[in-house]
């Protein structure tokens, strides 16, 4: 079964011989590449890693409350 397709939006820069990204929409997902398809396929490998530690944990305790900080 396919995953569910996400559309978001790679920020990219050269960086000496490499390609280097991140997605705008989700800080901390950066990557790079030496050629901008091998950055695409690098970050799409840290999204989905992101994803993976964004998993519930075993915790069957723990629960979760919404708060509004100010900035």
């Amino acid at each position: 079964m396919p995953g569910h397709l996400t559309k978001l939006t790679l920020e990219y820069w050269r960086d000496g011989d490499w390609y280097v990204g991140q997605l705008r929409e989700i800080p901390g997902v950066l990557s790079q590449g030496s050629t901008l398809r091998e950055l695409e396929e690098n970050i799409q490998d840290a999204y989905h890693l992101m994803l993976k530690d964004r998993r519930p944990s075993s915790r069957p305790r723990a629960k979760t409350k919404v708060i509004a900080l100010t900035a």
